[in-house]
């Protein structure tokens, strides 16, 4: 939700923190203005007391000093303390007012000063007010700053947090750039993300390269290994079993390097328009493998892929549901025209093939049985070169599907150059769809 976003957790974090730095310097300073006014108001008092004392010392009167004798409104804790001898000062908030108090014991009376301080609390007032309006106006011109500066903080952020993104989807070219930002913790975050990916690009290329030179260095001598073993005795055992694994062998070679020449985009997509049926159809004949297929060469719909790439696809899942599953396998032509399922009825993919995809040598669960793990890679890889969808899944009922999404086939009605092919179609060695095949558990 973009409430929890961090812009506006720091927006409110700041927002909260002026307020309350606001809050803290008008309490301080109404309390302190507060105090400095009743102590001068209690001085005041004070001297006027004095001087009446003195003018009722030497005429017995009070007329003109401000003072008054045994006044009726006197606080009682005044009055109290003037009887023991006595003299003090109260603040009173009565009926009249606020006002401070001042009164000492004169003789048999008692003698006291008042101070209005009606004028004085105002002003008080006045001050908290002015104190309220400059901690909104303050709140109101450090907010869009606070905002302003988060909002740039989630920006950098999102933008390194998309890069990685694209990095763990297969774009190791991607990089953050931040040399020209600030130079803080992001910017560091930032640098740190543009090495690791560097890095693992370094390490996938030196990968890619190793594969294809093994591959190609093990090609020579493996023909000659071919070779020898077809001069062996036909009827011999242990000849059949050394001509079997030089057949495994030379399939794991040749996978290596379709898989090298994947990794390095050297393949290319040669499209034409194909009944998909009947593709499927001799995919799954090619095979040799007893499979049951619906909507084969009944199915009239026409796509736009490379036919060789889609075999290839179709019998790669064929395989690894005959080597991994168990039977019936099936293979269905969705009424679509567009969309291949392959499904077996064994234990399913594996969790981490749903969750990460194929990896090569890895077979995935145990009971998925043995093999290199290189047949459902190619065929993604292959799916990523027509711009096909390739989704892994498990049945609700047991068994692993998976799927193969064609791109949309061009529109009947576009017009068609000098070759058939519709004008906005994809042209041979291009790439159509999306860049990578998608991943569904």
């Amino acid at each position: 939700m973009a409430l929890r976003s961090l812009k506006w957790r720091i927006t409110a974090l700041v927002a909260a923190a002026t307020c309350a730095v606001a809050a803290a310097v008008g309490v301080l300073v109404h309390y302190a203005s507060r105090d400095r006014e009743l102590s001068q108001a209690r001085d005041a008092a004070r001297t006027t007391l004095d001087r009446a004392a003195v003018i009722y010392a030497h005429t017995g009167e009070v007329r003109g000093s401000g003072a008054a004798l045994d006044a009726p409104d006197l606080p009682a804790e005044l009055l109290r303390l003037t009887r023991r001898g006595h003299q003090g000062t109260a603040f009173t908030t009565g009926p009249d007012g606020p006002a401070m108090w001042a009164a000492r014991p004169a003789g048999r009376q008692v003698l006291s000063v008042r101070v209005d301080m009606n004028t004085t609390i105002r002003d008080l007032g006045a001050l908290d007010t002015n104190i309220l309006l400059a901690g909104l106006f303050t709140t109101a011109v450090v907010l869009p700053l606070g905002m302003l500066t988060a909002g740039r903080m989630s920006r950098r952020l999102r933008t390194a947090a998309g890069t990685a993104r694209r990095i763990a989807a297969g774009d190791l070219d991607a990089r953050i750039s931040a040399a020209d930002r600030p130079q803080d913790e992001i910017a560091e975050i930032s640098r740190a993300v543009d090495s690791m990916a560097a890095a693992l690009q370094e390490r996938l290329r030196s990968e890619q390269r190793f594969t294809a030179d093994v591959a190609h260095e093990l090609r020579t001598p493996l023909m000659g290994l071919v070779t020898a073993a077809e001069l062996l005795p036909p009827d011999d055992e242990a000849a059949g079993y050394v001509r079997d694994r030089v057949r495994v062998l030379r399939s794991l070679v040749e996978d290596l390097l379709e898989i090298s020449r994947l990794d390095a985009g050297a393949e290319h997509a040669d499209l034409s328009r194909c009944a998909i049926g009947p593709l499927v159809e001799e995919a799954v004949s090619r095979t040799a493998l007893p499979v049951r297929l619906d909507g084969g060469s009944e199915t009239e719909a026409t796509v736009w892929t490379d036919p060789r790439r889609l075999e290839r696809i179709v019998a790669n899942l064929v395989v690894n549901a005959h080597r991994h599953g168990r039977g019936p396998v099936e293979v269905t032509v969705e009424p679509d025209g567009r969309t291949v399922t392959v499904r077996d009825h064994g234990p399913g993919y594996p969790e981490d093939l749903l969750r990460d995809g194929p990896q090569r040598f890895r077979t995935g669960a145990r009971e998925r049985g043995k093999g290199h793990g290189l047949g459902l890679t190619i065929a993604l890889g292959q799916a990523e070169v027509i711009g096909a969808a390739l989704a892994f899944g498990n049945a609700p009922d047991g068994g692993a599907v998976a799927t193969v999404r064609l791109p949309d086939c061009p529109g009947p009605t576009v017009e068609e150059d000098a070759d058939g092919r519709p004008e906005d179609a994809p042209k041979p060695g291009s790439k159509p769809g999306p860049k990578r095949a998608s991943i569904h558990g």
